[in-house]
């Protein structure tokens, strides 16, 4: 599956609220979103360049249902748009956090409508390197599986943090507000799912679950 998600598809009257824009490779996060508020499109495009990748691999780690991470993620990009007008930047938490809060309240939601439990069932796959020869990617797919085991096994919440640190590069302070747990929680998740990473990369090809 690729990790690509569809353009958001926008009203064509926006172009006329579209002003020329500037280099936006050096404006904040929140500043785009203020922008964005304002009419500019371009604003939310690079926005969309910045975060949409981690947003989807955020959501396809947290997700039980594979199928599911394309509309959980158009769904977020989607309240982000109706919520452009609004949006007020908060000191303690960045853009990429309301971003994800996002995406983390429409999967809860979702998760209560139809009845499913929290655990990943799927793993989202990884490119593929087309500069590596056939062995290579042999060998990086057999340790990028047994990794992607290894933290698909992890309690919920645990994963979740792991997932936050790792693969979205987010602070003690960034995973607490999205997830809403006390800083001090989300070091021991994380210590808690290290700690469990680490029992199962290194024990013994075959040997079962460490006790």
């Amino acid at each position: 599956m690729s990790t690509s998600v569809q353009q958001l598809s926008l009203p064509a009257s926006w172009a006329t609220l579209i002003r020329m824009p500037d280099n936006l490779a050096d404006v904040t996060d929140e500043e785009l979103m203020l922008r964005y508020g304002d009419g500019e499109l371009p604003a939310f495009q690079e926005l969309y360049r910045r975060h949409s990748q981690g947003l989807y691999r955020f959501v396809a780690w947290r997700s039980p249902r594979r199928s599911w991470a394309d509309e959980i993620v158009q769904d977020a990009w989607a309240s982000l748009h109706a919520a452009r007008a609004s949006y007020l930047p908060q000191p303690q938490a960045s853009f990429r956090t309301y971003l994800y809060q996002i995406a983390r309240n429409r999967l809860l939601d979702l998760l209560r409508q139809r009845g499913e439990q929290p655990e990943a069932i799927d793993a989202p796959e990884t490119l593929a390197d087309d500069s590596a020869t056939p062995q290579q990617s042999l060998e990086r797919r057999q340790q990028q599986a047994l990794l992607h085991a290894a933290i698909a096994a992890l309690p919920y919440e645990q994963k979740e943090a792991l997932v936050l640190q790792q693969f979205s590069a987010m602070s003690i302070a960034d995973i607490a507000v999205v997830t809403q747990a006390e800083p001090e929680t989300v070091k021991s998740r994380l210590r808690y799912a290290m700690q469990k990473l680490r029992a199962q990369l290194t024990q013994p090809a075959g040997a079962g679950e460490p006790t």
